[in-house]
């Protein structure tokens, strides 16, 4: 793995960016996602187009990579994106274990363009009793028996 970001695809994430606002598929975002120096896959936000919350521009790298390669790990990926990645985003790159996360534009820039994550942020901060939407825990014997069953199955595939 490179640990020197490398300009070109930095350029590739942005030019996504603006492919996504020229198509008006959605917000001015874009990633990309590399291998041993090899391009895997590519995205740019699609909320708009696909009436989906969650086609951000790395959540849709991620897929389109996940498919490529056929496996649900990224590592030895790294991701480079036009904008930090939102907390959704982060969270994705952390489940697929991608190596590292470079990215241009930060939180800041894209709350001045209206893509405001602080609410989500300090949302995390708090406990799940204090927060704006209620999130509350009920009829947990419910979930229980999927978890034992997980535990208990001998075959699984652990991530």
């Amino acid at each position: 793995m490179n640990s020197a970001p490398n300009v070109k695809w930095m350029r590739q994430a942005a030019r996504l960016a603006q492919r996504g606002v020229a198509t008006n598929q959605g917000g001015p975002f874009g990633a990309v996602i590399v291998r041993d120096g090899v391009v895997v896959s590519r995205g740019f936000n699609r909320v708009i187009g696909t009436n989906d919350p969650t086609a951000h521009a790395e959540v849709v790298a991620i897929r389109q990579a996940c498919r490529k390669l056929g496996t649900f790990v990224l590592s030895g990926c790294e991701i480079y994106a036009s904008c930090e990645p939102c907390p959704m985003c982060l969270a994705a790159i952390h489940w697929a274990r991608m190596d590292r996360v470079w990215f241009a534009c930060d939180r800041h820039d894209a709350a001045r363009a209206g893509f405001d994550d602080a609410r989500l942020y300090d949302e995390l901060d708090k406990p799940p009793t204090e927060r704006r939407l209620p999130v509350v825990q009920t009829f947990r014997e419910a979930g229980v028996p999927a978890f034992q069953a997980w535990i208990a199955k001998a075959d699984r595939t652990a991530y």
